[in-house]
């Protein structure tokens, strides 16, 4: 299943959702039309399956061995976001380009959201910003989306926004703690 998986992945990334016949797919998936029908009996399943691959992939190549210092994950994640976009993508992200192919399919836009979701929550957590998850979001959100356009140039750009970003929860936890601090003794 895996290879069918990443074969068809490796299609829709490569020619989108609308052009790839189902022998296109089938080629991809390196099975016959039967054994892929058999696990994708339509093309919105081999869609679902493809991004479910790809979701796994980008997870565990964007977090997988990130440093322990938060600070140090914050860069390493930008710089591992930029990389995937580098090799796996030249068209931005592939959930959105799915969700645009298909906006009414529910399953679809679940999949996207449930996608967002994990890579936001995995952020935060990895990099000690969970206060600021939003903000941590747009500027991956805004790395993928300009990668087309900017290339290492949108990298280099998410790197000084997350680092500023950084810096302003460091200076509004500090200020946090003083605030929270009993009054000195006179």
């Amino acid at each position: 299943m895996t290879r069918i998986a990443a074969g068809l992945e490796g299609a829709f990334a490569r020619q989108g959702f609308a052009v790839p016949s189902v022998e296109d797919l089938r080629d991809a998936a390196g099975v016959s039309l039967r054994t892929l029908y058999k696990y994708a009996p339509s093309r919105d399943r081999m869609v679902r399956i493809a991004l479910e691959h790809r979701h796994r992939r980008y997870l565990d190549h964007v977090f997988t061995d990130l440093p322990a210092s938060h600070e140090a994950a914050l860069t390493a994640l930008i710089e591992r976001i930029g990389l995937w976009m580098e090799r796996e993508t030249s068209h931005g992200c592939l959930f959105h380009a799915a969700v645009a192919a298909n906006p009414d399919d529910k399953q679809l836009v679940a999949l996207l959201e449930r996608h967002k979701s994990d890579m936001a929550e995995r952020a935060a957590e990895a990099t000690g910003l969970a206060r600021r998850k939003t903000e941590l979001m747009l500027v991956i959100e805004g790395l993928t989306q300009s990668w087309p356009l900017y290339r290492e140039q949108a990298t280099a750009s998410a790197r000084t926004l997350v680092m500023a970003l950084w810096r302003l929860e460091q200076d509004t936890g500090s200020a946090e703690r003083q605030d929270a601090s009993p009054p000195p003794h006179m």
